[in-house]
């Protein structure tokens, strides 16, 4: 082949290499974010136990449909009677609280980017809410974020077909594992109370698979919050392999 032709088709190869930087997303680079923060006291109060709402989440300027769900998610967060639907914005739900709140009555609400990789955004959402109780009731959750697929992963979009059962196994390994580490595997009244139970706050996190859990689902609420974590090589097979780090 001649010098020239060699030539013509580097340029050509160049070419479609450049076209294609151009039109495809760059998921490599983190999707921009921007903080809002801000805490409400009940309006007139000037004592040291006024009623409080505190705020700290993030927005999501080139994904409003991810934007919408996170404020969408924290309201449902708020819901302490499954019969009530939730306030329309965080800022009606700060309005309604406060006007109705007690002294030392608080919500915190919180959304934070966990991690970004792989065109996956995994957000986490923590609430707080103390309305005169022995104590107050904390609340976890994920979203896991395809920036590909413009939507929130559910685990049926995490799998592969026909293997979720597979997943829960992996998932009751992981509690196995988290009892002996915790040396709670020799607690014969704990392994009897709080037994394995599935969740639905499931991440796609760069170094494993996690799962959290809420107070009372797997463990007293002293020990707040469990996370569990599945390495990606137990899910061989069961994760979706578009969805396992380091794809691309």
């Amino acid at each position: 082949m001649s010098r020239l032709k060699i030539s013509a088709l580097a340029l050509i190869a160049l070419s479609l290499g450049a076209c294609q930087s151009l039109f495809q997303p760059g998921y490599d680079k983190p999707l921009k974010t921007e903080r809002e923060a801000w805490e409400h006291i009940k309006p007139g109060c000037t004592r040291d136990d006024c009623p409080l709402v505190n705020l700290d989440t993030v927005h999501f300027p080139d994904e409003p449909v991810l934007d919408t769900l996170v404020q969408h998610r924290l309201l449902e967060m708020t819901r302490d009677n499954p019969d009530v639907a939730p306030a329309p914005t965080l800022q009606a739900y700060q309005e309604q609280f406060l006007s109705a709140a007690q002294a030392n009555n608080s919500t915190y609400l919180q959304a934070k980017v966990r991690e970004q990789h792989d065109g996956l955004v995994i957000v986490e959402l923590s609430s707080y809410l103390d309305t005169g109780g022995a104590h107050g009731m904390p609340g976890r959750g994920f979203i896991t974020w395809s920036r590909q697929q413009h939507k929130a992963l559910n685990l049926a979009d995490m799998v592969v077909p026909g293997q979720e059962a597979t997943f829960w196994m992996a998932a009751q390994e992981a509690h196995r594992g988290w009892l002996i580490a915790s040396k709670l595997d020799q607690d014969a009244e704990f392994v009897k109370n709080w037994p394995f139970q599935r969740t639905e706050n499931i991440a796609l996190a760069s170094d494993a698979v996690v799962l959290k859990y809420n107070v009372y689902s797997i463990a007293p609420y002293a020990m707040g919050h469990i996370e569990l974590k599945i390495p990606y090589a137990r899910l061989n097979g069961v994760i979706r392999p578009e969805l396992r780090p380091g794809r691309g």
